[in-house]
């Protein structure tokens, strides 16, 4: 699942494949029923409380490639050879840590998206070379209802607007309303993520049991989407390297204590077991603790439901070891 963080209002449109992956957030603080202890001859790592999350490297793939990538009206990229080169710009400059800053930018340092944007764009030299490409050309780009693909939206229509494009943002709500508005070129563009976008547009055209056509490979889910897209008159710029997906986090005290910084490492270093913190449906979940077990063998000795919002705080507190969080979220700003 990829629920957003309750500092942004939920985005259904990116939630739908996930949730249907993970499930909706918990209910609770609660703890559910011990999955069977771990490995009695390994180390058993308990919760280290501290100030700092970390995101531990999914270096064997578990969650699919949900990277930041914009999205086109076919029509309006093929009448403006000008305006994707300009996107990808955007594109090249951001990865996670940047999106993350942002997210911090709006979210907890209560910037609005357009204030982050604009010195996002100043901080990286974003300002088109060419202030006359655009010629006052009109541009819609929509955003969904939460902040960080509206301030994504607010940096696009700021590197436009120094190309000379007039360009407004527009907040369309979630996927099934704003996609067919940029299907029709009523906005014409619009952030997305490259997974969820993929699997919504291949289960709309083959489906809801469609073999999935995303995975953890940002070229090959890009590759799907790109085959998906022409079907549904959209074209795509440059993905960027920035992801908001799913994450397993721990306290930066835990990663040092244990000396883990992959998931691999966090499964060789716990084979006793870990607490682990999610939302009430993890534990049947294939890219939450089932993902955990089966692709990387970690052992979880306990799991303990929260609702979304609340598993950083429980793995700060050192009520858990580790806890599924948003790549993206501003609360992982060192």
């Amino acid at each position: 699942m990829n629920a957003r963080r309750t500092a942004l209002p939920a985005a259904a449109a990116g939630l739908l494949l996930l949730l249907a992956a993970c499930g909706d957030p918990g209910s609770g603080g609660g703890s559910a029923d011990p999955t069977a202890g771990g490995d009695a001859g390994g180390t058993v790592c308990e919760p280290v409380a501290g100030d700092q999350l970390v995101v531990l490297d999914d270096d064997q793939g578990l969650q699919n490639a949900d990277n930041v990538i914009p999205a086109v009206n076919a029509a309006a990229a093929e009448a403006d050879p000008a305006l994707i080169p300009l996107l990808d710009t955007v594109s090249e400059a951001l990865d996670t840590d940047k999106l993350i800053q942002l997210n911090k930018a709006v979210d907890i340092d209560r910037q609005t998206s357009s204030e982050a944007a604009a010195a996002f764009v100043e901080d990286e030299g974003l300002a088109a070379a060419d202030a006359s490409a655009g010629a006052g050309r009109a541009v819609v780009v929509g955003a969904a209802n939460f902040s960080e693909s509206a301030t994504l939206g607010e940096i696009y229509a700021a590197v436009l607007r120094s190309a000379g494009y007039t360009a407004e943002v527009q907040t369309i709500g979630n996927r099934e309303t704003y996609l067919p508005a940029l299907q029709s070129g009523q906005i014409t563009l619009t952030p997305e993520y490259a997974a969820t976008l993929a699997e919504f547009l291949n289960t709309a055209a083959n489906g809801a049991d469609a073999e999935p056509v995303a995975s953890g490979d940002p070229d090959a889910t890009v590759e799907a989407l790109t085959t998906l897209g022409e079907e549904a008159g959209l074209t795509f710029g440059a993905v960027s390297a920035a992801q908001d997906q799913n994450a397993f986090a721990v306290t930066t005290e835990f990663a040092e204590e244990y000396g883990v910084e992959t998931l691999s490492d966090l499964a060789t270093a716990c084979g006793g077991g870990v607490v682990l913190a999610g939302p009430a449906e993890c534990p049947e979940r294939p890219f939450c603790q089932i993902g955990l077990e089966d692709t990387y063998g970690v052992t979880v000795a306990e799991f303990r439901s929260y609702d979304f919002g609340l598993i950083g705080d429980a793995v700060r507190g050192g009520e858990a070891s580790l806890g599924l969080v948003l790549s993206s979220d501003g609360s992982l700003a060192s």
